[in-house]
Parts: structure tokens; sequence; C-alpha cells
């Protein structure tokens, strides 16, 4: 049987991890550094990390928001891979509501939402603020079976936000979420998601690197 490579259809929506790659204000930033170098006389390069987990493209976990909740290593794999709606709402300044994100649930079952405002971090930029989902929007969203809500900004909640209501209410419904995606080149529509936390034990986020491929792939 002849196995095909399917890397060429994989689009990575990750954004780049560097020093520099701008962190949520206050945050701890990304940085890297050589630990050993054979330019040095080592026997090998070998390098070390460190900064919040919040850092460039992540999922959140529950315990981010709520004590004792789910931790990072506890996210479960099926949510953040599978069928995905990639929906382009830049034409919105500050509330996205349901009918801004055009979905037909009744023909296509959407279990995972892309948003993409186009505020995203990917360009060496903190955006000075986002479009957010009003309740109502994730409220008829869970309704249809969504269990992932992505998006390219910083975070599902405003900049502003203390209560950080909308993490409240995805992670209350049984949802998950993504965060600082790069879409700046995706064309709005059906996709497969791959975007696997790391598994990181007792954290309240975990780095993921983000693919979609073509619906159904081939």
């Amino acid at each position: 049987m002849e196995l095909r490579d399917c890397s060429m259809a994989l689009r990575d929506i990750s954004v780049t991890l560097h020093p520099g790659t701008p962190e949520w204000p206050g945050d701890t930033p990304f940085d890297c550094r050589w630990s050993w170098k054979m330019s040095d006389g080592a026997s090998v390069n070998l390098s070390a990390i460190s900064g919040s987990p919040h850092v460039g493209t992540h999922a959140d976990a529950p315990v981010h928001v709520k004590d004792g909740a789910l931790c990072a290593h506890e996210l479960p794999l099926s949510a953040f891979a599978g069928p995905a709606w990639v929906i382009d709402v830049r034409h919105v300044s500050q509330t996205i509501e349901y009918r801004d994100l055009r979905l037909d649930t009744a023909t296509s079952p959407v279990e995972r939402v892309l948003l993409r405002t186009g505020r995203s971090i990917a360009d060496g930029t903190f955006p000075s603020e986002w479009p957010v989902l009003t309740p109502d929007c994730l409220l008829q969203l869970f309704r249809g079976g969504v269990r992932l809500v992505g998006v390219d900004c910083p975070s599902v909640d405003g900049r502003a936000s203390q209560e950080l209501s909308n993490h409240h209410m995805i992670f209350g419904a049984g949802a998950f979420i993504l965060e600082n995606l790069d879409l700046r080149d995706v064309v709005p529509g059906r996709y497969e998601l791959i975007a696997l936390p790391l598994k990181l034990e007792g954290l309240d986020a975990a780095p993921v690197r983000a693919a979609l491929r073509p619906y159904p792939h081939t």
C-alpha cells in the first residue's frame, strides 16, 4: 500500500515564537538561549526557553479562570483536532453577533470556529483592542454543538476585561479556547484543524502548533 505525504496540504496557523513575540502587557515574555554550543567546544548544541505559556499560539485551560478546574495536561485532545470553520469577522469593530458569523449549522454541523478578526500579534505588535463575541452569540454557538472557539487576537475577552466573562461562558459550556492564531492569509471556509496542546502538568495554558488542511483532505 502506497503512503501519501500529506504535509504539503498542511497550513501552519501558529505565531512564530522568538524573543520579542508580543506578550500580554505585564506577562512574562518569551526568551530562548543557548546553554551549550558546539562552537564553544560542547558535544552538541543545547538550548533553553522560558516565558509565559500564553505567549504566541496557545490553548487556555479552565484553571486559568477558576481554581480547581482542568489544567493544561488535562485538556481533551479531541476538542483540538477535527473539522473547523474559519470565519472572517474583520468587518466587525467591537462586538460579534451570531448573524456576523453567517453559519449554516442545519446543513453543516460546526464543532470548532476560528475567528479572523485581523487584530493579531502575528505582525509583531500587540493590538490595542479587538472585537469579542456577545453572550447571545456564544449561547447560539453552544446550542449548535460548538466545542472549541479559536481567535487570532490575544483573547476571547476584551483587553480591559477583568471578569473574563467569555472565558467563563466557554469553559462553563464544556468548550475550549485557542488564542493568538495566525489567520492572516487563510481563506474563510471549512478545514480540518490540528492544534494539540503540550502536556504541561498543572499549568493554566499550553502552547500549540496549530495547522489547517482542506476538509475533507485527500
